[in-house]
């Protein structure tokens, strides 16, 4: 009978297993980041140097509130009239969870150059990591810049992306596209 009763104990672990991976997917609302924790993070993963950090932050914070996360990562891009960018990073969550991420994506526009830049991704709404992994919508040429630093928006249903990018290169003009968030690299832009 003992041996019985272990097994069926054992048997219940197991089966809650995968409903406790799954419950470290969901996001409380409740757990965002505050803008000076977010400046901290910002400012290691840039360089405490990067001139004008502090205003991009405050500017994003005023308009969109305050993030549930935040992905820290690099991106490589380049454009004539039709362009594309690929980047990776690490999405960072307050209950200190973190997947990595992939995001590719094209643009058209009036636009030639190619860049590298650092990229650190505010993440605003997000209730579910899976929730992340889909195409956003964006308008690059409304950029706020502020000492080459610059900050744009992409949304997709309540979800806001607020990318701020540091970085190398010339990318000049204006483009519609967007950026497609995905769990595997691929080269494949769309």
């Amino acid at each position: 009978m003992y041996k019985i009763i272990s097994v069926g104990v054992l048997i219940g672990w197991l089966c809650l297993l995968p409903l406790s991976a799954m419950s470290e997917e969901k996001i409380s609302e409740a757990d965002t980041y505050d803008q000076e924790t977010v400046l901290k993070e910002a400012e290691v993963f840039f360089g405490e140097g990067a001139e004008g950090l502090a205003k991009i932050l405050e500017k994003a914070f005023k308009e969109r509130g305050q993030p549930n996360g935040y992905i820290k990562g690099e991106e490589a891009g380049g454009a004539v009239v039709v362009g594309v960018r690929y980047g990776n990073g690490t999405l960072v969550l307050k209950s200190g969870l973190t997947r990595k991420v992939h995001w590719k994506g094209p643009s058209v526009g009036f636009e030639i150059g190619g860049s590298a830049a650092k990229v650190f991704i505010l993440v605003y709404n997000l209730l579910e990591v899976n929730d992340l992994f889909h195409r956003y919508p964006g308008v690059e040429g409304s950029l706020y810049f502020v000492g080459g630093l610059g900050v744009s928006y992409a949304e997709r249903n309540d979800i806001v992306l607020a990318p701020i990018r540091l970085g190398v290169g010339w990318r000049y003009g204006a483009n519609v596209g967007y950026l497609h968030f995905t769990r595997k690299k691929s080269w494949v832009p769309f």
